[in-house]
């Protein structure tokens, strides 16, 4: 019996960023900091393929579009309902709790890695927001002994802002994370094909 033929769903650009966002997200939370400048590459890494993801939704292929999977909330239910009886229908690209998962992720991750580059550049200085922070810092706290005193008390007081933002969103990626994998085991069994293995080949059944 011939096997049935399978067709490209997944282009580089999505195959590749999402096993990248993988290996970052990993890296980055495993390190909490330390050692400071693989954590921060790692979170380069993140930012950098979650605008290249984002650009790509807008002009990529068909699949890889937000147009083609992102829905109204009121599919999603009905997609999850379908999902826990076991009779959810079948999509060749990203259903629309797939497609919800993807938005979700991609923004909680772009805040991550931006509030994780906020609190680069307040703490020390560092980072692509440096100047940034730097300059609306000084704005809003006036001269530099007020700074520095509205410094000591942060400090004094436990986190920044931003690291509190920081530490936050990375939790909650971490949640959206789980609830990703919990959500692909279970479609795979549903529609008995391994969605894993086909964000590594690309390919799907018809």
């Amino acid at each position: 019996m011939q096997e049935t033929a399978l067709i490209r769903v997944w282009d580089p650009v999505v195959r590749i960023g999402h096993w990248v966002l993988v290996a970052a997200f990993a890296t980055a939370y495993l390190t909490e900091g330390e050692p400071e400048w693989l954590h921060t590459w790692a979170g380069y890494a993140i930012a950098a393929t979650v605008l290249l993801r984002v650009f790509w939704g807008l002009i990529g292929p068909e699949r890889a579009r937000f147009s083609d999977f992102v829905t109204g909330p009121g599919k999603v239910v009905a997609y999850l309902k379908g999902l826990v009886s076991g009779k959810a229908e079948r999509h060749l690209g990203h259903s629309p709790a797939g497609g919800a998962m993807t938005v979700a992720l991609l923004a909680m991750l772009g805040v991550t890695a931006f509030s994780g580059m906020a609190t680069l550049a307040a703490e020390e200085g560092k980072g692509p927001l440096a100047r940034v922070i730097a300059q609306g810092e000084s704005a809003e706290h006036g001269a530099p002994d007020d700074h520095e005193a509205h410094g000591e008390e942060e400090h004094e007081g436990g986190e920044t802002v931003w690291e509190e933002v920081h530490e936050s969103a990375a939790t909650l990626s971490l949640v959206l994370i789980l609830l990703h994998l919990g959500g692909v085991a279970w479609a795979s069994m549903v529609h008995r094909e391994n969605l894993a293995h086909a964000m590594i080949s690309g390919d799907k059944r018809p």
